[in-house]
C-alpha cells in the first residue's frame, strides 16, 4: 500500500502534468470532459479545492474547437500572444537570457534533456511543469532537495505571477480558470517546498 506521502506526491505530480498539458497545447475534448466530471469533496473548502471547482466548471462549458482559438490568441497571436509563457521573459524582460542557460545546466545535472520534437525553449511554463511532474513522481528517485532546488531556481516567484497574469488576459475565458487554479497551486507548492 502506498504511503500518504507517495499518494500526495503522485497527486502533485499529476497536477503539474495537467498544467503542463493545458499550457503546451489546446486541450482535447476528452480532457475537458474528464475535468468537467471531477468528483470533488463538497466538505473541503480549501482555496485549492475551490480552484479545482472553478476549473471543472470552466471545462464543463468549454468546447475544444473554441479553445483552440483562445489558446492561439493567448499564447501565439499574430507575432506575439497576449501573454509570454517563458521564465526568462518574466525574470529579465527578454527571451533566451541567462535564466535559460542556468535551466539547461540544471536539466543536464538531473540527467534530463529537451525533446527534439519540441521547438519551444525549455523555460516555457509547460515544460517546467512537466519537469516538476517528473521530479515529484514516486519511483523516479529524485530527492526532495532536488525538487526544492529546481522549483526555487526555475519556478518560484515568476510562475505564480504568470498564472495571475493569465487569469486577467482579455481573451481568457477557460484559461481564466486555469490561471486562477495555477496561481493557487503554485503558491501552495512554494510553501510546501520551503518546509
Amino acid at each position: 500500500m502506498p504511503t500518504r506521502t507517495a499518494v500526495e506526491d503522485a497527486f502533485r505530480a499529476d497536477t503539474f502534468a495537467l498544467l503542463g498539458s493545458l499550457l503546451a497545447a489546446p486541450p482535447q475534448q476528452a480532457l475537458l470532459d474528464w475535468l468537467a466530471a471531477l468528483a470533488l469533496d463538497a466538505g473541503d473548502g480549501t482555496r485549492l479545492t475551490e480552484a479545482w471547482r472553478s476549473l471543472s466548471a470552466a471545462a464543463a462549458g468549454a468546447r475544444a474547437e473554441a479553445l483552440a482559438d483562445e489558446f492561439q490568441q493567448l499564447f501565439i497571436g499574430l507575432g506575439k500572444g497576449e501573454i509570454v509563457p517563458y521564465g526568462s521573459w518574466y525574470k529579465t524582460g527578454y527571451l533566451m537570457e541567462q535564466p535559460l542557460v542556468e535551466l539547461r545546466a540544471d536539466l543536464r545535472r538531473l540527467g534530463l534533456e529537451a525533446d527534439p520534437e519540441r521547438h519551444e525553449p525549455e523555460d516555457h511554463v509547460a515544460a517546467l511543469c512537466e519537469v516538476m511532474s517528473l521530479l515529484l513522481r514516486p519511483g523516479e528517485n529524485y530527492a526532495r532537495a532536488q525538487q526544492q532546488a529546481f522549483f526555487a531556481r526555475h519556478l518560484k516567484g515568476w510562475c505564480a505571477r504568470f498564472f495571475e497574469d493569465l487569469g486577467t488576459c482579455p481573451s481568457a475565458r477557460f484559461y481564466r480558470a486555469v490561471g486562477g487554479f495555477g496561481a493557487i497551486f503554485i503558491g501552495e507548492e512554494s510553501l510546501r517546498l520551503e518546509a
